[in-house]
């Protein structure tokens, strides 16, 4: 069963961004479903409340979903998680840190790139790396973080998405990180429109008029 939100209360709740907008989720991956949808909520410069994600905007994807809860600088536990993480884990995720996901020497850099996200505000996202023992293959996975106000108005919340390529195996699944993304919120903005500037081609540049020195002058006979 992939629904795990709950169904929060609130004037946000009014409002449902749908993936069907999004090319209906068939051409872009969670990762990018995810962005997608997350970046729709966002409001002038502040990201989005917790209460704002609704799983109907979000059920093509729930599987690979997360959402986790701040706990202390660079650590966050899991909130809710979808059957997709459950099943890398080998259990059942909530209430669990980030980091169990993660190597042991790893994990200061997922911690690195948590507090990024709560302080900055911004999104990260993590290129990882399962290596392969007897009766587990090697995997590769990428997962994004993406910064969300909690009831008190402060980041304290990440809606996530994990997304592994392969035969899970032997579990719990452990990963390194390969490479880490991190852009701030500000650059999801959209740009404000610019003011149209003078096409240039042949117009020739405004200067002073300044009379000839040497100009004709009107000359008036009179007769006498």
């Amino acid at each position: 069963m992939k629904t795990f939100f709950g169904i929060g209360s609130g004037s946000e709740f009014g409002k449902i961004v749908a993936m069907d907008r999004f090319d209906n989720g068939r051409s872009l991956s969670p990762i990018r479903q995810a962005e997608a949808y997350w970046t729709a909520l966002l409001g002038g410069d502040s990201v989005p409340m917790r209460s704002q994600i609704d799983p109907r905007g979000l059920e093509k994807i729930l599987e690979y979903t997360f959402i986790l809860e701040r706990i202390a600088p660079g650590l966050a536990r899991f909130r809710l998680a979808g059957s997709h993480l459950n099943a890398l884990a080998g259990m059942e995720v909530r209430g669990m840190p980030l980091t169990a996901f993660f190597q042991p020497d790893d994990r200061a850099g997922v911690k690195d790139a948590l507090e990024q996200v709560f302080a900055a505000p911004a999104a990260a996202e993590l290129g990882l790396i399962s290596g392969g023992i007897m009766g587990r293959a090697r995997m590769q996975a990428r997962m994004i973080l993406l910064p969300l106000k909690g009831d008190l108005g402060d980041v304290s919340r990440v809606l996530g998405v994990m997304v592994a390529d392969g035969t899970i195996g032997k579990t719990p699944r452990r990963f390194s990180i390969s490479d880490t993304r991190v852009k701030p919120v500000a650059d999801f903005q959209t740009p404000s429109p610019v003011a149209p500037q003078p096409v240039q081609g042949f117009a020739e540049d405004e200067g002073e008029f300044k009379r000839p020195a040497n100009h004709l002058r009107l000359v008036v006979s009179r007769d006498d």
